[in-house]
């Protein structure tokens, strides 16, 4: 009974550990006029990339840029579990996170005019994989945000 009582209470800490290391915001935003770029773990989507696992496209857009953009926001009213944190010049910030666990994934878009495009990074802020539930998230809301003249 003591080794069942060990392995809930490992289970109980390492759960623990996990959720607050989630809330902790880390540092992301643009640089160079891109979006962070994803790191070694497979937890990350982002379509500054070019290949490898980590590599997305990103949104098209052929309406008015700036009209598309709000609309990519308000589509995040509607999502569960989304917090806009960051607004800036062509640029977007939530958060997700989730509802049992609450562990907190990042999710950024950057206007890009002139390739017609929203960029975007989604990424895990703790553990190793993701089992493709970024990539998954941003193929969702890529399937959301079809333009209204191409319904």
């Amino acid at each position: 009974m003591g080794w069942v009582i060990g392995i809930v209470g490992a289970w109980c800490g390492f759960t623990l550990v996990m959720v607050l290391l989630s809330w902790r915001r880390p540092e992301l935003g643009i640089a160079d006029g891109k979006l962070k770029p994803c790191g070694e773990r497979p937890n990350c989507v982002c379509s500054h990339a070019t290949d490898g696992e980590s590599a997305i496209q990103p949104l098209k857009i052929v309406e008015a840029r700036a009209a598309e953009f709000s609309r990519l926001q308000d589509l995040f009213s509607y999502m569960q579990g989304a917090t806009l944190i960051e607004e800036g010049q062509g640029y977007l910030r939530f958060e997700f996170s989730t509802p049992v666990m609450r562990y907190v994934d990042d999710v950024e878009f950057l206007l890009d005019d002139a390739a017609g495009a929203i960029h975007v990074r989604s990424a895990s802020r703790v553990g190793y994989s993701d089992m493709g539930a970024n990539r998954e998230r941003v193929e969702t809301i890529r399937a959301k945000f079809v333009p209204p003249s191409q319904e």
